[in-house]
């Protein structure tokens, strides 16, 4: 299976993504990250991390999804947060879409424990979700039994 994970900047959650989908599940799923307007850097932060959680960020890089129209992807999966009022690019790709509302660790201000513990938090959400998602791709899939699958994960 083969997973596009967008976010507008492309610095944070869609890098984390990719870096913890190919360490989880490397060997079933091939995972990119893009961004409709990348930031042109990974943020420090996400490479600091990941590091600590022992996932390679060898090769990560923000970059623009006109990069990724050769990739045609299974699945494309955005993780801004609606939730706190950011908008969402949107793929127009024919791939099975779905949301995965993901917090901003990297805007979190406050004590170093407390941005720690937000981007901890965040690997750790991803990580339980990507394990779902390797269940998923580890068996025959259509689109359309992708996409009943990942709503009975709860995926929007």
């Amino acid at each position: 299976m083969k997973v596009l994970y967008i976010c507008t900047h492309n610095r944070c959650r869609s890098i984390l993504s990719e870096a913890i989908t190919n360490h989880v599940a490397g060997d079933v799923i091939t995972a990119k990250s893009a961004g409709s307007q990348p930031a042109g850097e990974v943020h420090p932060l996400s490479l600091k991390y990941l590091n600590e959680a022992g996932i390679p960020t060898e090769g990560l890089q923000s970059q623009s999804w006109d990069e990724f129209e050769a990739f045609a992807p299974d699945l494309v999966i955005t993780v801004c947060d609606s939730a706190a009022g950011e908008s969402c690019p949107v793929w127009f790709g024919k791939s099975v879409k779905v949301h995965w509302g993901l917090s901003d660790p990297s805007k979190l201000t406050g004590s170093e424990e407390d941005i720690a513990r937000a981007f901890n938090d965040t690997i750790t959400q991803i990580s339980a979700r990507v394990t779902d998602l390797k269940t998923i791709a580890e068996q025959p899939f259509t689109p359309e039994s992708l996409r009943a699958s990942l709503a009975n994960l709860g995926a929007q």
